[in-house]
């Protein structure tokens, strides 16, 4: 690893530059305020910084974008957020994955907007529900100009390269971070952390990164020993387990019999089709342990199987449907005109979609 001050430009100069090629390159995001608004005055809005990182978690620009948009015109700011149902605000989430995000999302916001507003500093936004290290860094630094150190992906990317960091993830983390803190301005630290996530997410790309047009091409270790795209190098990563379950797809004359899943755990809070407990550690870690029966007495039948990837393991889902007025053990029917199949979750909307097409007639 080596020492900032071997570069050909000295920390600051290496910032400032940095943030000349982001007044002019700088992503439109529909909850950024960029270079050219605040320099007029405007200031970004803690609410929308706050919104689109945890909705980034995980997950794309591309995907997030739509989804960040319908959740601030129903609900445009902290307050409005915190008074919504669980319910609504689950299934306007669903597809984002990662649940326990939106689970959170509603306890931060009651919280923030029980205080008043949100906190000012990196250190008063940690004491929020469900807001990390990094999330509370971007929000201090975007939304309130405080030079917290910004580290995700993007950057560590970065980092990597700029100093030739050979040591893997996820070990290089500390390493890394103290490479981005030694580089992160007093002045404009908010641009700052969003020039650096805009130069990983645009030019220093995990393959086939785009050195000749970089802003720090002079002064890129990596790009010096020709290894820039070999790195961050990584540990391999252990194989996930794969689980077996089963979920029931029962069509009535008045609806589709779905259920509310419990506040806690894999899909907390999510509405999701009858199933035989998959989600389970005990079932997860013996496959033989007892099933949950079929929610009601039908004459069922096998659709065929869908296949969903989870962080931890991969999910092989059989999906059993039937057609029948029964009086089911557990869930409720759901009217054909009150229900979406896009406000359910991704692995059982993908169910869901098979179930009802094997019950199309013939």
């Amino acid at each position: 690893m080596r020492d900032t001050s071997e570069s050909s430009l000295p920390a600051a100069a290496l910032s400032q530059q940095l943030l000349a090629w982001y007044d002019v390159h700088a992503r439109e995001m529909p909850w950024r305020v960029g270079p050219a608004a605040k320099a007029a005055g405007q200031r970004s809005d803690p609410y929308r910084i706050w919104l689109s990182e945890v909705m980034l978690q995980q997950t794309t620009v591309a995907a997030v974008r739509d989804y960040f948009l319908r959740f601030t015109r129903r609900w445009p700011d902290v307050e409005a957020l915190a008074a919504a149902e669980d319910a609504a605000v689950m299934a306007e989430w669903a597809g984002l994955g990662y649940y326990a995000r939106a689970r959170n999302l509603l306890k931060c916001a009651r919280e923030v907007a029980a205080r008043g507003g949100f906190p000012t500093s990196n250190a008063g936004l940690l004491t929020l529900p469900g807001i990390g290290p990094y999330t509370a860094a971007a929000v201090a630094s975007i939304a309130f100009d405080e030079p917290a150190v910004v580290v995700d992906g993007n950057v560590e990317r970065v980092m990597a390269r700029m100093f030739a960091v050979e040591t893997a993830l996820p070990r290089a983390k500390p390493g890394l971070t103290a490479l981005a803190a030694r580089l992160t301005p007093q002045h404009r630290p908010g641009d700052y952390a969003q020039a650096v996530m805009d130069l990983g997410a645009t030019i220093c790309t995990p393959r086939s990164p785009a050195c000749a047009i970089c802003p720090w091409m002079a002064s890129c270790e990596a790009r010096r020993q020709g290894i820039a795209a070999e790195l961050p190098r990584k540990e391999p990563k252990a194989e996930k387990p794969i689980r077996e379950g089963r979920v029931w797809l029962l069509k009535s004359s008045t609806g589709w019999l779905l259920e509310r899943r419990g506040p806690k755990g894999l899909l907390g809070g999510m509405t999701g089709l009858p199933g035989d407990g998959w989600d389970q550690s005990r079932r997860a870690a013996i496959p033989s342990a007892q099933a949950d029966p079929a929610p009601a007495s039908a004459p069922w039948r096998e659709a065929g199987m869908v296949k969903h990837t989870f962080t931890h393991f991969h999910l092989q889902l059989t999906v059993l449907v039937a057609e029948a007025e029964a009086n089911p053990s557990r869930g409720e029917f759901i009217g054909f005109d009150q229900f979406d199949a896009r406000s359910l979750p991704t692995v059982f909307r993908k169910a869901f979609d098979l179930g009802a097409e094997a019950l199309q007639p013939r």
